[in-house]
């Protein structure tokens, strides 16, 4: 029998308020309570906390239930790789100590059976984006994390709280519409990697639109959607990668 593997994106948990971020949280968690009876790997590609950084003894409160569900299915031997996202990119080792998570910053590809998959969140890449590809240079700095850090945590995660919300309001709708193959960031950049080697399934996150579309030549691209509007993912039998909605 073949292993069967989930992906999912943008939980953005946190947002926009608590009380909202809630109700998806337990969705989601009975989302994982289904897989987990058929599940041998899981990768959560990124964006899974509106906010997210890691200081030396303390983490943003919150979403005790997912991380306790996440601990359950890595303790039944599920294994678990989580990307950071654009959100979420100060992610160290904290869910790789607790539960045991692979914690990922970077494209990947993978073979899973005879299918080779190419893996990434999606912020930055492609053409385009300049403004945030500068952003993300400055917060992936060492010198400006430790400048961040030195913040009390109450300053720190509020602050950046309130640039998170400042920037869902700046993009609104935007992360939903299709642009056409020719403007979408992420298509282009797959069609690029194709041309150095065959790649059966492209899977991103950061764009909300779920579609999984041809790129030709035995090429799917796949983005994931989001758990805000959609709450799409994607499952893999070892021959077929398909897009699902949770109801």
């Amino acid at each position: 029998m073949s292993e069967i593997i989930y992906f999912a994106s943008d939980f953005h948990l946190g947002a926009p308020t608590g009380s909202e971020s809630l109700i998806r949280e337990k969705r989601i968690i009975a989302w994982l309570e289904l897989i987990k009876k058929d599940a041998s790997e899981l990768y959560l590609m990124g964006d899974l906390f509106d906010f997210w950084f890691e200081y030396k003894h303390v983490i943003p409160k919150g979403f005790t239930r997912f991380l306790g569900k996440l601990a359950e299915l890595s303790d039944m031997g599920i294994k678990i790789s989580i990307f950071s996202g654009n959100h979420d990119l100060w992610m160290k080792d904290y869910l790789g100590v607790e539960i045991n998570a692979q914690v990922i910053h970077v494209p990947q590809i993978k073979t899973f059976g005879n299918k080779t998959f190419y893996l990434a969140h999606g912020d930055g890449l492609g053409p385009g984006d300049k403004g945030y590809k500068f952003l993300k240079s400055v917060f992936t700095n060492t010198f400006a994390q430790w400048l961040f850090r030195v913040l009390h945590p109450d300053w720190g995660i509020g602050l950046a709280n309130y640039f998170s919300k400042k920037s869902r309001m700046h993009t609104g709708k935007s992360d939903e519409e299709f642009f056409g193959e020719d403007r979408e960031w992420l298509i282009i950049h797959s069609r690029e990697v194709l041309q150095t080697r065959h790649i059966d399934y492209f899977v991103y996150g950061h764009r909300h639109l779920p579609y999984q579309l041809s790129l030709g030549g035995n090429s799917e691209y796949v983005n994931l959607g989001d758990w805000i509007s959609h709450y799409t993912y994607a499952r893999f039998d070892g021959e077929n990668l398909r897009l699902l909605k949770y109801e």
